[in-house]
């Protein structure tokens, strides 16, 4: 059997980097891609790295009941791609993808599909599944998609360490396939109508030292004006540590938050259609998975941390709605 390499994408990984690169927010509505061009450029990566031709592409996404869209279909119909297909769970996560990556690794690993495995991922969940590919013989090496300054982005340091080596991908051919969404064309503004004038108000009727001591009299006997009531900052009970409530969590970075909040925002509002727009205030306070998805993903990156807490999931979902409304 002639020596070979395969690739297997985490599609979720290549296009949420891919469009952090070219749209600074991670959302995957922010961007257009050619996925043709795209899987030709990792073609030509792997290739090139190893020496060797490509045996197969393994390309890993969610779909919807785990059937897949058209989009979908079209990729699985590429030659040597292979559709592998998790799905969306009821909270809008995919699942099943890293598992099948994983289970796919060892598999093929124990059966010497290829001399050379090319991951384009950068989850940690799939660092034992590299090294359990690695026992038997095959070299795994982690493709990344470059950030703007040439870094590696989003690779766990645990799949780093384990894989046999990290290249990054030619970030001119990235953004060669993957292009920014541009700002929807608004429609051109209706020419101004001009009212009719209609009758003149009359003035009101000049008030007089009884209309004047009545007003008075009423504002004596008006009920006094609410206090603002304190805004509760820390919380303990008896016998129980004191804790700062998630709103004035202290420890975070507002400012990072903030910042991650208005680049969703902004790619949104850029690349959605008026529908999108008007079923985005229908849900509310809901968002949208792939909106959220990505102000999770965002603040992971920018927080660096491989998982968000709970407090900050809660500020970036309020300021999401704040900022929303702001704008």
């Amino acid at each position: 059997m002639r020596s070979t390499c395969s690739l297997y994408i985490d599609t979720g990984y290549l296009l949420a980097s891919a469009a952090t690169r070219v749209s600074g927010t991670s959302l995957r509505a922010s961007i257009n891609v050619d996925y043709p061009c795209l899987i030709n450029t990792l073609i030509d990566a792997a290739e090139e790295l190893s020496g060797l031709p490509i045996l197969r592409v393994h390309w890993y996404d969610s779909a919807r009941h785990g059937v897949p869209d058209s989009q979908q279909e079209r990729i699985g119909e590429l030659a040597k791609v292979k559709l592998r297909l998790g799905r969306f769970g009821y909270d809008g996560e995919q699942k099943g993808v890293d598992l099948r990556i994983g289970l796919d690794l060892v598999t093929h690993a124990r059966n010497n599909t290829s001399d050379v495995f090319f991951l384009v991922s950068g989850d940690d969940d799939l660092t034992e599944a590299v090294e359990e590919a690695q026992v038997h013989g095959v070299e795994v090496v982690v493709l990344a998609v470059p950030a703007t300054g040439g870094k590696s982005h989003g690779v766990s340091r645990h799949l780093l360490r384990a894989a046999d080596d990290l290249h990054t991908i030619d970030g001119t051919a990235i953004d060669k396939a993957v292009l920014k969404v541009e700002r929807q064309t608004a429609p051109p503004p209706e020419e101004p109508v001009t009212a009719k004038p209609g009758p003149i108000p009359q003035k009101p009727a000049a008030r007089t030292p009884l209309d004047v001591a009545a007003a008075a009299a009423a504002a004596r006997n008006a009920p006094a004006a609410p206090q603002p009531s304190g805004v509760l900052a820390y919380s303990s009970t008896t016998g129980s540590v004191s804790h700062v409530m998630p709103e004035y969590d202290l420890a975070e970075d507002d400012a990072t938050i903030d910042g991650v909040v208005d680049r969703v925002l902004v790619a949104f509002r850029e690349s959605a259609t008026p529908e999108q727009l008007q079923q985005l205030k229908q849900a509310r306070p809901s968002i949208p998975p792939d909106i959220d998805r990505a102000l999770l993903l965002d603040a992971s990156e920018a927080l660096d941390r491989y998982t968000v807490d709970e407090s900050v999931r809660y500020r970036l979902r309020a300021r999401f709605w704040e900022m929303h409304d702001e704008k």
